[in-house]
């Protein structure tokens, strides 16, 4: 489903500010994996999701979804394939307009958009369905702009948005991060839900050390830019976070200092 291939990528090369954010990253995702991805603060997670959507172009190395080789490929280009959720919803959702106009927006993706009414009652039905199945009574808010909801509805909104085209890749970008415990709790409920029903290949990038072992079927650790250790399957779920700060040790040789990463563990 999803082959990234020595994937290199340099912030400000050739000066003395030079970061290296991707440093030959392979890794092939089946049909249907959910894989989440952890790691310190810098280590490469959310540069290499923004390479994959096309926000981050690779210096080298080859991107091929779906059997297509899509690394120079327009972000417009990869609508049709690759949902997306960032950390802040304003980068998912457009803030000013409605639910139901936010979500006509998201099922036309990918295709081709003339002058015809975008909110129609077939739609309009179809949307009361799909956010009924959240849960928060966004079903009967169809006309109230997204700017309004809380942080955790507008995450929701942005899930449903992510995966109402029929993506085959969906990208998670610390889609949590800003959400309280319990918010956050309920959003994730609802991502493996959909993940779940629609069967969709993720990628989802995470600090929390936890939600790491406990979601997805694979695990990759990721540090300095290059993925340091893979879990699959019946490993993964036998990990503890302690083993992983281990393996963190082992293939680093050094000791996890992101705060950020021990407190959410």
């Amino acid at each position: 489903m999803l082959l990234l291939e020595n994937i290199e990528k340099t912030f400000m090369p050739r000066t003395a500010n030079a970061v290296r954010a991707l440093d030959g990253v392979s890794l092939t995702l089946d049909d249907g994996d959910f894989v989440t991805v952890i790691g310190s603060n810098g280590a490469g997670k959310s540069t290499l999701l923004k390479a994959i959507s096309g926000l981050v172009a690779p210096d080298s190395g080859r991107i091929v979804l779906d059997g297509r080789d899509i690394t120079a490929d327009a972000v417009y280009r990869r609508a049709a394939l690759i949902g997306r959720v960032a950390q802040d919803p304003q980068e998912s959702i457009c803030a000013s307009m409605s639910i139901a106009e936010n979500l006509a927006m998201a099922a036309q993706r990918g295709q081709t958009r003339g002058l015809r009414l975008a909110v129609t009652l077939r739609r309009r039905v179809e949307f009361r369905a799909r956010l009924a199945e959240v849960g928060l009574g966004l079903e009967d808010r169809l006309d109230v702009r997204v700017g309004t909801l809380s942080g955790g509805q507008r995450q929701a909104v942005a899930l449903l948005m992510a995966t109402l085209a029929g993506p085959r890749l969906l990208l998670l970008d610390e889609h949590l991060a800003n959400l309280d415990p319990r918010t956050g709790a309920a959003v994730m409920q609802l991502t493996g839900k959909l993940v779940a029903t629609l069967r969709l290949t993720t990628l989802m990038v995470t600090h929390n050390m936890a939600e790491a072992i406990r979601w997805g079927n694979r695990l990759a650790m990721m540090h300095a830019g290059r993925i340091i250790f893979v879990a699959d399957d019946a490993a993964k779920m036998a990990l503890t976070v302690g083993d992983l700060i281990a393996r963190f040790h082992a293939a680093s040789g050094q000791e996890l200092a992101d705060d950020r990463v021990l407190l959410s563990s």
